[in-house]
């Protein structure tokens, strides 16, 4: 047996120490000892919104030969999939408005049938799930994540520059009423939205859905705003919402970077994601694949394995694959070096937000 096979463990039974069962140890560990089962795979670079903290005005997209096919991406995600991943979120761009992308849901979900992935998400702008939340149910997909950073409509214009916000709130609605889990996702923006907080908190209690607030972090050249003016720390916006509310600390973990705390009043769950105050790192689970099958190791690096080749020239073999997913996994950093705290910002990366889809 080489080391490409399932390798299993033998642990001696809790409540019969005579008795043994078998468990699934996991096949990806990265030089720190971390399990990778998590992987975010961006579908696109397109969207139809134009964010601020996200992309420039007037992007260039990758050309279309460029794109792994909706067949590639498949095949380079059950490659994972039998790697021992048993998370995938579907980002982008806007990954909704990816041609053809429904059919690489429904291919998906054989993976969810057949017990080998816990579940497959889709972080999305909700512009376009009034035309897909139902058959997003359809092929498995239970909850969804929707960034919405303002519930005032002339600033949504400005933050995201083309959408229109009545699209998104009509796209939240048909999102529930398919039978989805809906989070919000929040960029916490300086003198943007942080008049808006208790509101924002108070909109998804009241419609039953959880929220994630996000430091803005410091990804592409967008050429038009200084990131400094933008970052709001998640600490001082903590320390607003404990003067309304009170707030539980929860042990939880989603697979993802958030801490989580209850709204003790609401009920309703609260996330941070704080790269810049508090470090995710050390539990990181989780890497990044584009749109044109470059594996990201960490969100906040430029290092990078390129898997379309390699899925490329091996048409009808996935064992060069898998061994190189091995291979980019051992080279995984222990962490980002994302940094506001010295008035400047430190460890930027080149590429835009929706290259690797946050």
């Amino acid at each position: 047996m080489d080391e490409w096979s399932v390798r299993k463990c033998l642990l001696k039974g809790k409540d019969n120490p005579t008795s043994f069962f078998m468990i699934e140890a996991p096949k990806l560990i990265d030089p720190f000892a971390r399990a990778i089962t998590y992987l975010r795979v961006s579908v696109t670079d397109r969207c139809d919104f134009r964010c601020v903290y996200c992309m420039s005005e007037n992007m260039t997209f990758l050309p279309k030969k460029e794109l792994l096919t909706i067949e590639e991406l498949d095949r380079l995600c059950t490659a994972f999939v039998e790697q021992g991943v048993r998370k995938l979120r579907i980002t982008g761009g806007e990954p909704l408005v990816r041609r053809g992308i429904m059919d690489y849901f429904h291919g998906m979900q054989r993976h969810i049938k057949s017990g080998k992935l816990d579940e497959i998400t889709l972080t999305t702008n909700g512009s376009q799930l009034r035309r897909f939340a139902g058959e997003l149910v359809e092929c498995g997909v239970k909850r969804v994540n929707i960034s919405l950073d303002t519930l005032d409509e002339k600033k949504f214009k400005e933050i995201t520059r083309w959408g229109r916000l009545a699209q998104v709130l009509d796209g939240i609605d048909a999102a529930q009423e398919a039978g989805l889990r809906v989070k919000i996702n929040v960029v916490a923006l300086k003198g943007e939205n942080e008049d808006e907080l208790e509101t924002i908190v108070e909109w998804c209690a009241n419609r039953g859905m959880d929220l994630t607030f996000i430091e803005v972090m410091p990804m592409g050249d967008l050429g038009n705003e200084n990131r400094l003016d933008q970052y709001w720390s998640l600490s001082d916006l903590t320390q607003r919402l404990e003067k309304t509310w009170s707030l539980t600390e929860l042990s939880e973990n989603s697979g993802g970077p958030a801490r989580y705390f209850r709204v003790n009043e609401t009920g309703q769950k609260i996330g941070f994601i704080t790269p810049l105050t508090h470090n995710f790192c050390e539990n990181c689970n989780r890497v990044r694949l584009t749109c044109k099958g470059q594996l990201f190791q960490c969100l906040g690096q430029e290092n990078e394995a390129d898997l379309r080749k390699v899925l490329r020239d091996n048409p009808d073999n996935d064992l060069p694959l898998e061994k190189a997913i091995h291979a980019a996994v051992a080279k995984k950093p222990k962490g980002h070096d994302f940094d506001y705290s010295r008035q400047k910002v430190v460890g930027t990366v080149s590429r835009h937000m929706n290259h690797t889809g946050g």
